[in-house]
């Protein structure tokens, strides 16, 4: 940037040479400053994020998958990546997977879906259903660090390797970690099996369920 800068004032100050001047005070190129700092309500950062075209994904994307849930929620679910089916609808885990952490919620930890927030890594859906890429993730992590701050929950649930990884940078497996406490920026981390692990694996069903009774115990 430097250098276009120096370019421009240079081709400013010959056009000003071949018309006579021979001093000017005329302003030169600026810069112009890049607002980087992210809105502080929700609602300005989903409108924000719902504009955003910093990574690919957002070139196939049909709608921008924010989150939804209770701003002021206690209990705060991460997953991985949006599907095609939230793709297609705006909203976070409504396909099968969806279903099931509904289930789990409403009949483990005796809440509602609305009493709790949910929402994804990356905010645009992979195509080819692909782990979202290092690039992809660390690009929109601002926006999933932002609305954690805005939420200030107690709890925040991992779901799966990719939701841990990301937030914690560790890089273990999640059969190794699931239902480990950890203490991060003011809330606890949780990390469990994501839902659609637990369709392919039903058998796992047994320990995400002792996990979220640590949850509800921890509450």
């Amino acid at each position: 940037m430097k250098n276009l800068h120096n370019a421009l004032l240079l081709k400013q100050l010959y056009q000003l040479k071949q018309l006579g001047y021979k001093y000017t005070s005329v302003v030169p190129y600026k810069e112009e400053e890049l607002n980087l700092t992210l809105p502080n309500t929700l609602s300005s950062l989903e409108k924000q994020a719902s504009n955003c075209h910093l990574c690919e994904l957002s070139k196939s994307r049909q709608k921008v998958v924010f989150g939804e849930g209770n701003p002021q929620a206690d209990i705060f679910f991460v997953g991985e990546a949006p599907a095609a089916t939230e793709d297609s609808s705006g909203k976070p885990f409504v396909g099968r997977s969806g279903e099931l952490l509904t289930r789990m919620i409403e009949n483990v930890l005796n809440l509602s879906r609305a009493d709790v927030y949910i929402t994804n890594i990356v905010k645009c859906h992979p195509s080819n259903n692909q782990i979202p890429t290092p690039t992809q993730a660390h690009t929109c992590q601002p926006y999933l660090l932002k609305q954690i701050e805005l939420t200030k929950p107690k709890i925040v649930v991992a779901l799966g390797v990719t939701a841990y990884h990301y937030l914690t940078g560790d890089d273990s497996a999640i059969a190794e970690v699931r239902g480990t406490v950890h203490k991060l920026n003011g809330y606890t981390l949780i990390p469990t099996y994501h839902p659609s692990y637990l369709l392919r694996n039903p058998s796992a069903k047994k320990e995400v369920f002792e996990d979220l009774l640590k949850i509800k115990e921890l509450m």
